[in-house]
């Protein structure tokens, strides 16, 4: 087996783990609830630490963050 071949399989395994996994999840209410849980905690929780750190990065990218107009 090449190793060109073995990524093959080995993409479709995980592709068809993934399937499997989604399908189960999507037919069990409790672990439907849980996913909505775990999806929504991350996307309130990252999305604005992400966008937090973009506009201060930006910010000291410009060169005004505090202490450069002296004083203000």
């Amino acid at each position: 087996m090449t190793e060109q071949s073995a990524r093959h399989v080995a993409n479709a395994l995980m592709g068809a783990a993934a399937i499997g996994v989604a399908v189960t999840i999507l037919r069990k209410p409790a672990l439907r609830r849980m996913a909505t849980g775990l999806i929504v905690a991350a996307v309130t929780s990252g999305i604005p630490t992400w966008l937090g750190r973009e506009v201060r990065h930006a910010w000291y990218a410009t060169g005004d963050h505090p202490g450069t107009r002296g004083g203000l």
